[in-house]
This record gives C-alpha cells, structure tokens and sequence, in this order.
C-alpha cells in the first residue's frame, strides 16, 4: 500500500520540485543587472526605417526588433544636431549646460560660435555609474563630444567612464577610418587627419564601417560574459551621414538612392549583433536594445516622413526621433509588437530610465533635466515629460540646405502644444502637433493665452542657462543673406520642409510678418 502511494506521489515531488527550480532560475535572472546597448545612428530620419513607414528602403533585422518590442512615435532627442544630441543621452542634461550647442568643429569654429572644445568629463555620464555600480561598459562608434579636427589634447573617451573605446574621425583614442571605392574601382580615403587623434587606426571600407565596430562590440560582448559581469554598450553608426558610400554591388547614382542603400547596408551589419543576442539564452532574456537616430535628416537624402523640417532645424523632423525599445525578457510580454503613440518624452529621459531600469541609485547631487520613464520603455504604462525645451546651434539661423529659410531661434512642447520663437519671444508659431503633426497652421492668434504662457516659460528657460553667440551670429546670416535689417520689403520666408511654400513676408526692419 504505501509503496503504490509513493509511486503516485513521486511524479507530482518531481513536478513541483522542476517548478521550484524553475522559478528560483526566473528569480536568479530578475536579479541579475540588465545589459543595455544603445543604438545612436547619425543624421538619420522618423520616417526612415521601414516599420515606421519607410516604403523606398527596407531595414529588416530592425524592424523585427519592433515587432518583437515597442514602437514609441513621440520620441525626441534635445538638438537637431550631433554633438550636443549626444550630450543629452549621455548625460541626461540639456547640452547647453555644458555649452555644447552645435557641432564640435576646429578651435577657431567653436570659439566663434561660442561653445566648448569638448564635453566636461566633470559632467556625470551614464556610462560612469554604471561602471560605478559593476557595469563593463564600451563605446563603439561615432563619438563627436572631443577631439576632432584640430582639436587634439581632448579627454579620451574612457575617461567618461568607458572600458573599452573604438571610434571614428571625431574622438580621440583606438579608430576605425574609412576607405571608399567606386564601381569602376577608384579608391581613397577620407578624414586621413584623424590618424592623429589616436590609436591603433584600422582603414576599412566606409561601406562595411558598421559591421567593423560590431565585430568589435560582439568580442566585447563576450569579454564581459566571460568575466560574469553586466555590460552597457554604445554602438553608434556613422554611414548613414554624409558623405554616402553604398557597397559597389548596390551602388546607386542619386544622393537620395545612396542614402538608402547606405541604410540597407547598416541595417544588415547591425542584424550580426541582434541575431547573436537573440540566438544566446541568457543573453535575449536579459538584454535591453534600445534604437534611435541623434537628429532628423540631411535635406535630401533620409525621410522625416509627414513631419516638416530636417537635420538643424527644431520642427519636428529636426528633433523627432524613431525610438525602437526591445528586450523580451524586460519589456512586458503584452507590450509586444506595440507602438506607443501616447508617451512624449526625450533622449535625456533615458539616463535617470536605465538606471532605474538597472536598479541603480544615482547620487542626489546630480540634478538630471530628463526624468524617470522606465514604465514606458518597459512597455507597461504611458509617460511623458512634461515641457521640453529646445535652442537652435548658434550657426544654423539659416541652413544652405534650406535655402533662404530663416529658423526660429527656441521651441518648447507642452502636451499636444508646439510653439517656436526667437530668442526675444517675436515671431512666434504655435502649432497643435495632434490636429497638426505637419505643423503647417500656426494657430498663435488663436489661443493667446497658450501663446504668451509657453513664450514666457520659453524664453525663461533659455536665458537661464549658458548663451552661446547665437544671436549675433543669426543676425550676421540675415544681413549676408539679405533678410536681416535693411532687407528688401516683401522678402518670403519660404517653409523648411522642402516644399517652398511661402509661410510669411520679412519686413524692411528684419522682422517677421506671419
């Protein structure tokens, strides 16, 4: 009797014993540190991968990041350019308080735009306090935060808290610098200065640079399993800015038609390190990828979509971004394959995010700008910012790209408002961005009250933090341009989508009549 009992009773012992096993293993891996890589791809559009609407490219491996994880729509990074996007994500604070606000270029170019050499390494960065907390943490690819051009005494990368460095033409330490060749088999190089900057330098094929620094992010990838530590990973593509260099066997002849095929070829390199992620057990369990672009598109070449603007400007598809957040074992399983229409918030937010999401405690003597959205990228509730603010590179008041387009100098959004100004609070544009995506009807004499309440905390904003010589630079670009004071009565500002729509008339005195 008692031996038919225990032969009863020992396959439910061997089932709850597997259960038992099996929730101490989800226990162990709940508290295991996530790693984190975070995708920065330069100068690319909203609209350019193909799951957000892209029917002239395909980017396939990273759109199966999306339809495994969440789309967010309303995703924005802090500048419409390089440098001072990057500042943003990697210190959770507006740039301009460490007066980079534009592009880092020569010496004499940031001394007259009026911006630093070179991001503080004094400013916290989140690389460091992950590194801090037991992180092994690698930085792969364009960094453009110090040492270029002719400046080069910058701070290495690792000294913002990174183990592991390899970069291109602007940063300073180990590189990779880019080859080209034509179809017909004329071959050069490009940034040759940049040997200088740091090394050891690898020359490669601008066309494969991508799959180049994710080769060197998987051997980092499996240093840090190998020492059984958590890793948090930069890898930021360059290919898809300026100048194009497709593979020769998808060459293509049109500036537009490169880009693509630049793009096509990026999305293919990068697939080697999503599918070896995907593919490793521990790995896709506890591994969070986060992609987005640092601004909106070269006038051009990418796609900002149905949004107005480009790379420079501070309409939406300047500063818009197409925000992919994937990590199966991280993310909420109903969350899968959504698109997030509804959280607003920026590259900033991601800093004080993952280290939430990291189970870190930052030290309460770091003031972030950006706050707290792990909800969001977790794919369990909507989030949003709150006001974000915006101030033009002091050189971009016009854009040779755009023509004779005068740009607003400051933009704020607020809820569904959008309003544009210039530093001064004139000439202002207020758009609704949810009837009004396109920003193509100011409404600002329409709702005064909205109008003159987000001016006011706009230009508060601004002048409360470091000023950079936008101003007299703006005005330097008007008077040349012939759009400044003393301009021709009747001169058109035309819209800075590409469209040439007339959106208003200059006066003589240089000012806006919209």
């Amino acid at each position: 009797m008692r031996v038919g009992v225990i032969k009863k009773i020992f396959p439910i012992l061997l089932a709850l014993v597997g259960v038992l096993f099996l929730l101490g293993s989800r226990t162990d891996a709940a508290e295991r540190p996530p790693n984190i890589i975070m995708v920065f791809i330069d100068d690319m559009g909203w609209g350019d991968f193909s799951c957000f609407g892209n029917t002239a490219a395909s980017t396939p491996a990273i759109d199966q990041l999306a339809e495994e994880g969440v789309r967010f729509t309303q995703f924005y990074v802090n500048s419409p350019i390089c440098s001072p996007s990057r500042v943003a994500l990697t210190t959770g604070q507006y740039p301009q308080r460490w007066r980079i606000g534009s592009y880092l270029a020569s010496r004499s170019a940031n001394q007259n735009r009026g911006i630093a050499e070179w991001l503080d390494p004094a400013a916290p960065t989140l690389a460091r306090m992950l590194h801090d907390a037991g992180y092994t943490t690698g930085h792969f690819g364009k960094w453009h935060m110090g040492g270029q051009r002719d400046v080069d005494d910058a701070p290495p990368i690792t000294d913002y808290g990174f183990d592991q460095s390899l970069t291109n033409f602007e940063g300073m330490g180990a590189k990779l610098l880019p080859l080209t060749m034509t179809p017909d088999g004329e071959q050069g190089r490009i940034w040759q200065d940049a040997e200088r900057l740091g090394s050891p330098v690898t020359w490669m094929q601008r066309s494969k640079i991508t799959g180049g620094f994710t080769a060197a992010a998987l051997d980092f990838i499996k240093e840090a399993r190998a020492a059984k530590k958590p890793f948090y990973l930069n890898l930021w593509p360059d290919d898809v800015h300026s100048p194009y260099w497709p593979p020769v066997d998808q060459w293509q002849a049109g500036k537009q038609e490169k880009y693509r095929a630049v793009l096509e070829a990026m999305d293919a390199q990068l697939a080697v390190l999503f599918e070896h992620i995907q593919n490793e057990k521990e790995l896709v369990q506890n591994t969070l990828i986060l992609i987005c672009s640092d601004n909106g598109p070269e006038p051009g070449a990418g796609s900002a979509g149905p949004l107005r603007g480009a790379k420079t400007t501070l309409y939406e598809g300047g500063i818009r971004s197409p925000l992919i957040v994937w990590g199966p074992g991280i993310v909420a399983q109903e969350a899968s394959g959504s698109t997030d229409t509804e959280s607003c918030f920026a590259a900033f937010d991601l800093v004080p995010s993952l280290l939430e999401i990291a189970g870190i405690q930052h030290s309460e003597e770091i003031l972030f700008d950006g706050i707290d959205v792990s909800p969001a990228l977790r794919g369990k509730q909507s989030v949003s910012h709150g006001p974000m603010y915006w101030r033009r590179p002091p050189d971009r008041k016009m854009y040779k790209s755009l023509g004779d387009t005068v740009l607003p100098d400051l933009a704020v959004r607020e809820d569904n408002w959008k309003l544009l100004c210039d530093y001064d609070g004139q000439n202002i544009q207020l758009f609704d961005l949810q009837k009004d995506p396109g920003e193509k009807n100011n409404i600002a004499t329409d709702f005064e009250g909205v109008r003159d309440r987000l001016c006011q905390q706009l230009v508060s904003w601004h002048e409360d933090l470091p000023l950079d010589k936008g101003q007299s630079l703006g005005v330097q670009e008007m008077q040349k341009a012939l759009v400044g004071p003393a301009n021709v009565t009747g001169y058109s500002l035309i819209a800075a989508d590409g469209s040439k729509k007339t959106l208003a008339e200059v006066n003589s005195d240089g000012s806006v009549a919209w």
